[in-house]
């Protein structure tokens, strides 16, 4: 598969501000391998968020990622294989269409739901004839891709087509890690859970990966993120069907109305809604606010200078959005706040995706 020829991770405001990557030693890399290969739970960092790994053809090891996380066992995960494995072990059809994507964004942030070849279980798709698949270009998860499917390959015989069912690694419905000691702290003290974690520093994009539902005869967008439906349709040479335009869609990660959300409530408020929602909050009760810097500069003075007011300013872009997005919710998780009140963001292609899990974070705490 070749690589495309433009990067798919975000630019960022400064140098200071790139993500850092940090390359573990070979043997940390080789143990996390053998760990997944012995059925146990790794957590490992892609360019999207980190993900709750074990070995996608053992059912045990799947089964114990659905009780970590707390998932419904008919809400499919997606498989991570390196760059070199076959989807074709995978996938019993991989279509023309398929291979057009595959060479345009994998290695990348793109997700690719296939028919599920016979031999793989049906645990990795919640039941369902498909399979996601997924080939990551973080360098730390691309490592220990390789070296599982050389260590699967040695004890199964399968040809070294070692596949990491992946998950974000994370309680379900609750903020994606995009750091090692989110997922630290997401698993601290979990009666009877035990995830590895191979840190290799915080993820690029920030936000999930793409998915595009190939399996049905027809490409349709099953979830938004950093590979745009533009770019899907220039690769393709037709536009994907977008969410709501596809009653019979598969299930797929991350599409259910609520999800990532915080533990603090959260709620979408218009630019010119802050006074009013600010100016009626009870004395000496903390709210944070998050706007971007002209929505805060409106802010009447009294309410500006508030030590109730926790202000936090939104960057000005989608991706540094997108990079900053769940760290920044855990952060508020720590900040005392009753609620956090997030300006709603532009209703424009290039914010829809993390638009996208905003609104889904919003959901959990709509008021009936």
């Amino acid at each position: 598969m070749s690589t495309p020829s433009t990067p798919h991770t975000p630019s960022t405001t400064s140098p200071s501000d790139a993500p850092r990557i940090v390359m573990p030693p070979a043997a940390a890399i080789t143990q996390a391998a053998e760990q997944l290969a012995a059925g146990e739970l790794v957590a490992f960092p892609t360019e999207t968020v980190y993900g709750l790994g074990g070995d996608a053809e053992n059912p045990a090891a799947v089964a114990s990622i659905y009780a970590a996380k707390g998932r419904p066992a008919n809400h499919p995960v997606i498989v991570h294989f390196s760059p070199e494995g076959d989807p074709g072990y995978w996938s019993d059809d991989v279509t023309p269409a398929a291979r057009k994507l595959m060479d345009a964004f994998w290695p990348g942030p793109l997700t690719l739901i296939l028919k599920r070849a016979p031999h793989i279980p049906d645990a990795v798709s919640g039941g369902q004839d498909s399979v996601g698949l997924r080939v990551p270009s973080h360098p730390v998860s691309q490592a220990l891709l390789r070296e599982f499917a050389r260590v699967k390959g040695g004890k199964s015989g399968n040809g070294g087509q070692g596949g990491v069912a992946g998950p974000s690694a994370n309680r379900f419905g609750q903020v994606s890690p995009t750091a090692a000691q989110h997922v630290r702290d997401e698993f601290a003290g979990l009666p009877g859970v035990t995830v590895h974690v191979l840190d290799g520093g915080e993820a690029a994009v920030g936000i999930e990966s793409t998915i595009v539902d190939l399996s049905r005869g027809f490409p349709a967008l099953l979830r938004p993120g950093h590979i745009t439906p533009e770019q899907i349709a220039e690769a393709l040479g037709e536009m994907p069907r977008l969410p709501g335009q596809d009653s019979n869609a598969p299930r797929a990660s991350g599409t259910l109305k609520a999800h990532y959300a915080p533990r603090t409530p959260l709620y979408l408020c218009d630019a010119g809604q802050f006074a009013a929602a600010l100016a009626v909050h009870p004395a000496g009760e903390r709210v944070a606010v998050v706007a971007f810097a002209p929505t805060l500069a409106t802010l009447p003075a009294d309410i500006a200078a508030s030590t109730d007011i926790v202000k936090h300013v939104l960057p000005a872009t989608p991706a540094g959005l997108a990079t900053d997005l769940y760290a920044m919710l855990r952060r508020l998780d720590r900040a005392n706040v009753t609620h956090i009140l997030f300006e709603r963001l532009p209703d424009t292609p290039a914010w829809a995706a993390v638009g996208d899990r905003l609104g889904r974070a919003a959901a959990a705490f709509e008021r009936a």
